[in-house]
C-alpha cells in the first residue's frame, strides 16, 4: 500500500506543527536511514519527512546514509522529492538570506556510496539535466510568491566535509563561475534520479563561502546556523506551499523516462528486464 507520493528531506520543523503525523521505521537493504520516516498529509496529499542528519541532527555529511533514505522514500511510493538545504554563496550577487533553485551539480565529495548500481548488471544513469524542470520552476515561483530572493538557475558544487573549504579552494571554485556549496545533493539528488524521482533543490544561502569576497569573513558553523535559523520559518512555509502545487499526475515529475536505455546491453529489453525502480512501485 502506498504510503506516500511526495518526499521532503528536513528537519523536524517541517512536520512539528502538522497533525496526524505518523512515525514509521523503515528497513532497506543498505541499512538503517538516517532516523525514522515521518508521514503526514499537507494540502490532501501523502507526504514522507525525513531528517537526513537525524533528529537531533548528530550526522555529520560524510556519515548520512544516503542510499538508505532514498530506498526509503522510494519503497513508501514517493514520486517526487523535495530536498532543500543550508548552502554557502560562491559569488557575490547570491547573498546570504536568498534561495537558489539549482540546475546543475558539481561532485567533489570522496569515498561515499553513490549509486544502487553496483553490478552484475552494469547501468549508467545520465545526470546531464537531473533536477525536474516542473518541479524547478514551481519552486520558483513559489518562492517569488513569499516574496524572498530567488536565483532561478544555480550550480552547486558539493564538497565532502564536515570541514569548510580552505580559501584557495573557495576562490577555485569561485573562479569556475558555480554559484552554490553545499555538502549533501550529491549523492542524495543524484540517487533519487536513479530510482526515478523528480527531484528539486532549493538551497538556503546562509553566508559566503571561507570569505572569498572582499570584506566578508570565513564562515563559522554559528554563522551558518544562526542565519539558517532566522530562516527556518520562509523555508517550511515555501516546502509546504509547494507540495500543494505539485500536479496530481506525478508521471510529469518523475525521471522513469530516462532509464529506459540505461544498461550495459544497450536498447535490449524484454519482459523478464526487471528494474530496480520497478520492484519499487
Amino acid at each position: 500500500m502506498q504510503q506516500a507520493e511526495i518526499g521532503v528531506f528536513g528537519g523536524s520543523g517541517f512536520y512539528s506543527l502538522l497533525e496526524n503525523v505518523r512515525e514509521v521505521k523503515v528497513d532497506t537493504p543498505y541499512g538503517a536511514p538516517s532516523d525514522s520516516v515521518f508521514l503526514a498529509t499537507v494540502a490532501g496529499r501523502k507526504v514522507a519527512f525525513l531528517p537526513r542528519h537525524g533528529r537531533h541532527h548528530t550526522l555529520p555529511p560524510h556519515m548520512v546514509n544516503y542510499r538508505a533514505n532514498v530506498w526509503a522514500m522510494r519503497s513508501l511510493g514517493c514520486q517526487a522529492i523535495i530536498s532543500p538545504c543550508a548552502a554557502g554563496s560562491l559569488q557575490k550577487h547570491v547573498e546570504p538570506g536568498s534561495f537558489v533553485v539549482c540546475d546543475q551539480f558539481v561532485d567533489r565529495t570522496s569515498g561515499r556510496k553513490d549509486t544502487f548500481y553496483d553490478g552484475p548488471i552494469v547501468t549508467h544513469v545520465s545526470p546531464a539535466d537531473m533536477y525536474s524542470p516542473v518541479l524547478r520552476e514551481l519552486a520558483i515561483a513559489t518562492i517569488k510568491d513569499h516574496g524572498i530572493p530567488v536565483h532561478a538557475t544555480g550550480t552547486v558544487v558539493v564538497i565532502q566535509g564536515p570541514r569548510f573549504s580552505t580559501k584557495a579552494e573557495s576562490k577555485w571554485f569561485h573562479d569556475q563561475g558555480w554559484e552554490v556549496i553545499n555538502m549533501t545533493q550529491y549523492p542524495e539528488a543524484y540517487l533519487c534520479h536513479e530510482l526515478g524521482m523528480g527531484v528539486v533543490n532549493i538551497s538556503l544561502i546562509t553566508d559566503y563561502d571561507s570569505g572569498v569576497h572582499a570584506g566578508a569573513e570565513a564562515v563559522t558553523a554559528h554563522d551558518v546556523l544562526a542565519v539558517f535559523a532566522s530562516n527556518s520559518e520562509k523555508i517550511k512555509k515555501v516546502v509546504l506551499d509547494l507540495i500543494s502545487r505539485i500536479p496530481a499526475d506525478l508521471s510529469t515529475v518523475s525521471s522513469v523516462g530516462g532509464l529506459e536505455f540505461t544498461r550495459g546491453d544497450g536498447h535490449a529489453a524484454t519482459p523478464e528486464d526487471i528494474r530496480l525502480f520497478k520492484l519499487l512501485s
